[in-house]
């Protein structure tokens, strides 16, 4: 994971590549838990867990500004206890590295929280 954790978001424009199939089966081995969601657009989707509502919101808080530090912005759906990301590329409608690396970097935030 440490490749994808040492990365930056790239600006995405319209035309930028998709990650090939091949690749992203290589990328999600960097990852723990992630599922590519294959309905209708490709995304990347997590759900994380927690022991009470203070902690969900405080990684929220934490991913909200992961995604304006990187400028990639993740649906976010919370839940008591529960928070589920799914980062996608809106403008290429798929999934790009800048998804790959804000997982990574989801994944870093959540083992900081619930220690």
């Amino acid at each position: 994971m440490t490749r994808l954790l040492d990365k930056k978001c790239t600006a995405c424009e319209l035309g930028a590549p998709l990650v090939p199939d091949e690749q992203q089966k290589d990328l999600l081995q960097d990852l723990e838990g992630w599922l590519i969601d294959r309905a209708d657009i490709l995304k990347l989707v997590k759900t994380f867990q927690f022991s009470n509502y203070a902690e969900t919101i405080n990684f929220v808080n934490l991913v909200a500004k992961l995604s304006e530090d990187e400028d990639h912005h993740p649906k976010i759906t919370v839940e008591w206890g529960r928070v589920c990301i799914e980062w996608w590329s809106h403008k290429i409608e798929g999934l790009h590295m800048n998804d790959f690396i804000c997982a990574a970097k989801s994944d870093e935030l959540f083992s900081k929280v619930n220690k």
